[in-house]
């Protein structure tokens, strides 16, 4: 038997988004006031050491389970239920098409006989999971449906951790799909709503930057190139001779010595912009297109001095630092200033929480 219903499950309940990446996890909780705004509940963030989490696989299962816990006790919040992702090289997805009209049986029996062309291994080792995405726009009479599976392992690895550190998982997601659900709420923001637009999302993370580049609801291009922000955090501990958390610590709270701006930060920006660069070109000779109408920067090491505007100035299309929360209202237990300074860092945690309200 395989198992249906994991990776797209949604439950209304109150709901925590917690991101599990290489250098920490992260926390939000949202929730809405009466008019319906969104309101910014609680974020919190717990570094990891390294070597704890690699590309995506929990390698010191109950360091990570305790830094968790720390986490919520941290955090201060009650609520259990929580949504998780997956990184994107974890699970396969397909769009089908299948017959309108379909039982939910039926259209069970549809997507496993599909399911078999597409997946590279036994269906009973993995979690398979699937949701209608409306009309067919090649196939009249068809719906469009998009597959998710994953090796049943990975999925139990991280039900598993939650449910060590006391949580209840109900929702696993793929890390690209809730960062994207949060990027959107920032799109409408954009000259005409964004329709039409296309837009180079990039998420600097750790050993990572991952690229989407979208356009209304569709993705044109994705690419993850291997430089973060912990090549910063290494060029910190060669010049000052830090150990490696005390450079990431310092670097967090911005406790550097008066030349670091200009013998470790400059360096560090120009070759990420370098990089941003080429990720684009990438784009333009793989795709039809020759620009974006914007450049939006994410993650922990997107909000570092003269970023956005260097960016800018490289590609000649405009940048901008994301902020999830904008627009949000912001909950008095919330630290104000530590939000502003890292809001970039909680795009993917709060696309999950944003999954409590897109039933």
């Amino acid at each position: 038997m395989i198992s249906l219903g994991s990776l797209f499950s949604r439950q209304p309940a109150p709901l925590l988004g917690l991101d599990l990446s290489s250098s920490s996890v992260k926390l939000v909780e949202l929730g809405k006031n009466k008019t319906g705004q969104l309101v910014l509940e609680r974020f919190a963030m717990e570094p990891l050491e390294q070597g704890w989490i690699i590309d995506g696989n929990i390698e010191k299962f109950d360091e990570v389970a305790e830094a968790i816990r720390r986490l919520i006790k941290k955090s201060g919040t009650n609520v259990r239920n929580v949504a998780l992702a997956l990184p994107p090289s974890a699970v396969i997805t397909k769009k089908i098409n299948i017959p309108e009209g379909l039982s939910d049986a039926e259209m069970e029996q549809q997507v496993e006989a599909e399911a078999n062309q597409y997946i590279p291994f036994p269906l009973d080792e993995v979690s398979l999971d699937f949701c209608v995405i409306g009309p067919s726009l090649t196939s009249l009479g068809d719906e469009e449906v998009l597959i998710a599976a994953s090796r049943r392992e990975k999925v139990q690895d991280v039900q598993g951790l939650a449910e060590a550190a006391g949580l209840v998982p109900v929702v696993l997601d793929i890390e690209s799909y809730a960062s994207r659900l949060a990027a959107s709420r920032l799109f409408e923001k954009l000259p005409g709503q964004g329709k039409g637009l296309i837009i180079a999302l990039f998420e600097i993370g750790s050993q990572t930057t991952s690229m989407q580049v979208m356009r209304d609801d569709e993705v044109l291009y994705d690419r993850d190139q291997a430089y973060g922000g912990a090549h910063l955090t290494q060029q910190i501990v060669r010049h000052y001779g830090f150990s490696q958390e005390e450079a990431e610590l310092k670097k967090r709270n911005g406790e550097l010595p008066e030349d670091y701006e200009s013998a470790v930060l400059k360096p560090f920006v120009e070759v990420m912009v370098q990089e941003l660069g080429r990720a684009l070109q990438f784009f333009f000779t793989s795709t039809p297109h020759n620009k974006v109408d914007y450049v939006m920067l994410a993650g922990g090491s997107a909000s570092v001095a003269g970023l956005t505007e260097s960016v800018t100035h490289h590609t000649s299309f405009p940048c901008v630092l994301v902020n999830p929360f904008d627009g949000m209202e912001i909950s008095d237990s919330v630290r104000v200033k530590r939000m502003n300074r890292e809001s970039s860092s909680y795009l993917t945690s709060c696309g999950l929480a944003l999954r409590r309200f897109t039933l």
